[in-house]
């Protein structure tokens, strides 16, 4: 079981201060519905007063919103994503791909099991192609994928900075089907270059080329629950080979992978909820850890930045079945650095009514009112579309494509 993702799997708000626009916004179910509604039909409309401050969409602009323009290619800006294997990262990276425009797909008329995936405006390489091993090979010598001794990272620092020098670079492919490395494929520089996988942040080298570092942090018992729904759903694995490859991973990843975590911006924690007892990981808390400071972005916050908030959403502005749904914010520490920290505990049952609790966050980062909820009403099918998963993946979306705007001073006209 390796850490990629597979081309099988590519398939601002109003302010909450304004008190005008709060009754305007969230006085009463039949106008979050119908302002819900409008997002998907209108999304020409005009953005909220709030919108129009986060924006920096010109007026000329602003009436071609439903058009993707590519940017024009003069740097590449690189982001890298850490996680274990099976904890959701082919899902958030169809979520941020999705922002920008264009369907992820692999290179045109190349290797049948590329790991690439290609859009509008960003490539994804899976950093697995940078196994120096290959399944028979880490067998011999008796070493997990996770292992150090099994990467080439001086290929992958060279052939990233490359990528964000505007190089082209002939990449290797790992097959995950054989377990073979394939022959090389060419990889063009792109505007946003997202490099994914186990190893991310562990070469200092190539983590000192990463504009903005995310890392997925999934505990052992829903990692389980869902590697055994991947697995075994869509790999043909029994439920023993999944427990034996976990068994076996479990030490490397506690050395290796872990420790990755410190040196993110940006954390999507995925807990077991503490609305009821849940042995089966049905439902989920989910917490967005955030670094205070960076120049790259600005944290999301509710209702109050730097207040400490424990909300319980109206249930007749939201519709949520039992357990019900619980949100939090407030300060803390991570590994002994600043950060302020958004939670969900539980989940909603109609998506169009999250505009609700969008209408209550600030800094999201979104172009026009309801942006978040769109992505989401847009991208319904993926996991974790009814709880904090998709929602905080979606926003962490929009938070590269702020980077990737403060980097080159230029805006990205909504997908």
């Amino acid at each position: 079981v390796h850490s990629c993702i597979s081309r099988r799997t590519a398939d601002k708000p109003c302010n909450p201060q304004d008190k005008s626009l709060r009754a305007t916004n969230t006085s009463c179910s039949v106008c979050i519905l119908r302002r819900a509604a409008s997002i998907m039909a209108f999304t020409m409309r005009a953005p909220a007063p709030r919108a129009i401050a986060q924006s920096r969409v010109s007026a000329s602009r602003a009436g071609r919103r439903a058009l993707v323009v590519k940017a024009q290619k003069d740097k590449t800006v690189v982001i890298g994503l850490a996680a274990d294997s099976g904890c959701g990262k082919s899902t958030f990276m169809r979520r941020m791909t999705s922002i920008f425009g264009g369907v992820p797909k692999p290179p045109a008329g190349g290797n049948p099991d590329s790991n690439t995936l290609i859009s509008d405006m960003t490539t994804v390489i899976c950093l697995d192609d940078y196994h120096c091993l290959d399944r028979n090979g880490r067998k011999v010598k008796g070493v997990t994928a996770l292992a150090p001794e099994a990467q080439n990272f001086d290929l992958m620092y060279n052939q990233v900075k490359a990528l964000k020098e505007g190089k082209a670079v002939d990449k290797p492919i790992y097959n995950h089907v054989t377990g073979l490395i394939d022959p090389p494929e060419k990889i063009d520089s792109p505007n946003i270059l997202v490099i994914e996988g186990l190893h991310p942040f562990f070469d200092k080298r190539v983590a000192d080329l990463l504009d903005f570092k995310i890392y997925l942090d999934i505990s052992d018992d829903i990692k389980f629950a869902w590697k055994i729904q991947r697995d075994m759903a869509e790999r043909g694995h029994s439920l023993q080979a999944i427990k034996s490859s976990i068994e076996a991973r479990k030490p490397d990843f506690d050395a290796y992978i872990d420790p990755q975590k410190k040196d993110a911006d940006m954390i999507i924690q995925v807990l077991p909820t503490q609305l009821v007892p849940d042995d089966k990981g049905q439902y989920l808390r989910v917490r967005l850890i955030q670094k205070e400071g960076s120049k790259m972005f600005d944290p999301v916050y509710l209702f109050d930045e730097g207040s400490t908030i424990s909300w319980i959403p109206c249930g007749r502005k939201l519709t949520c079945s039992f357990p019900g749904i619980k949100m939090y914010y407030g300060p803390d520490t991570w590994y002994g650095q600043e950060v302020s920290v958004l939670e969900m505990d539980g989940q909603f049952d109609k998506l169009e009514e999250l505009i609700y609790v969008e209408s209550h966050l600030s800094n999201t980062s979104a172009k026009f009112y309801g942006e978040i909820t769109q992505q989401m009403l847009k991208n319904s099918g993926f996991p974790g579309s009814n709880n904090g998963t998709g929602l905080f993946q979606t926003i962490v979306g929009l938070k590269v494509r702020e980077v990737y705007e403060r980097i080159l001073k230029k805006d990205v006209v909504p997908a």
